[in-house]
């Protein structure tokens, strides 16, 4: 009987040491809650094209529009939007990642089982179906508390490449996160707001004192992170690609017509990824195919 009992109990911690949410945990890696495998590539496939969009949870009409159209236009051009899925601007920038067919990633100040506020269990939901992804640096059944909200405000700020504060009060814990990504030398920006608005304070102050960059659409949070917004103009444009792009405009003449093949020749590329950036640039009027090659507009 013990022996039996003992069988059984080394199987139980056998299956414990080998479940997908520990592995997940162990590695500290990204959850995605359809597959329960880890997603630890995510910032290099999309390198340069996430970015974190955070504000106030009591938000104003104006600042949950103002979230809505940055986020969504920033994703439908292929950006990764980074937020903590509280009440507020959190929430409106996950819905209109998502809703434009984007992708987020919500990180919880929790594990990721433990979804905060509860009201927002169908939007990650939703995110993850929509392919985006949860991340948490706690085990899974660890509630949040106050202090782990400050703590994975870093998070946030560590997974961006830049960081957008859309509405902030003056002790906002969004200033948090800016202090965060300022501490990592990320890019920081700040959507101004009325001046009568005590909602939009901390951004005046960001803006003021913190040297972040006034940021009105979503073509001024692309520049953050040195991403030509006319060849990310078209949707799920990789923001990846913008290396890319660079070396194969750098490759163009204004003069002298060049071949696709001449073009990756001098930009060290491949050209099938070459002909695509071309195809973008084409899109944007960057450039003008004239049968016998490419030229670079001016």
């Amino acid at each position: 009987m013990k022996r039996r009992q003992y069988a059984s109990n080394a199987k139980q911690r056998t299956e414990r040491k080998s479940s997908p949410v520990r592995r997940w945990h162990q590695r500290g890696s990204l959850y995605d809650q359809r597959h329960l495998e880890p997603r630890r590539n995510l910032h290099q496939t999309q390198k340069g094209a996430l970015i974190a969009i955070v504000g106030a949870r009591a938000a104003t009409a104006y600042g949950e529009a103002a979230a809505a159209e940055v986020a969504g236009d920033l994703a439908a051009r292929g950006v990764i939007i980074v937020s903590g899925a509280a009440w507020g601007i959190d929430g409106v920038a996950h819905r209109a990642a998502f809703g434009v067919g984007g992708r987020t990633v919500a990180v919880l100040a929790g594990g990721v089982d433990k979804v905060y506020p509860s009201g927002h269990t169908e939007l990650i939901e939703a995110a993850m179906a929509a392919g985006g992804a949860v991340a948490a640096e706690v085990p899974c059944g660890a509630a949040p508390t106050k202090w782990r909200f400050l703590q994975r405000n870093r998070l946030i700020a560590a997974l961006g490449a830049a960081t957008v504060v859309v509405e902030a009060g003056w002790r906002s814990g969004s200033l948090n996160t800016a202090g965060h990504a300022s501490a990592l030398g990320r890019p920081l920006g700040a959507v101004p707001g009325p001046i009568t608005s005590p909602a939009s304070a901390g951004c005046h102050r960001l803006l003021r004192d913190y040297d972040a960059v006034c940021i009105t659409c979503a073509d001024d949070a692309l520049a953050l992170v040195g991403i030509d917004a006319g060849l990310a103009s078209g949707a799920g444009v990789d923001a990846a690609r913008t290396d890319d792009a660079t070396r194969v405009r750098d490759a163009l003449s204004t003069r002298a017509p060049r071949t696709v093949g001449d073009i990756a020749r001098r930009a060290g590329m491949d050209p099938s990824d070459v002909a695509v950036i071309l195809g973008y640039a084409l899109l944007a009027g960057d450039a003008v195919d004239r049968g016998e090659g490419w030229l670079r507009v001016t």
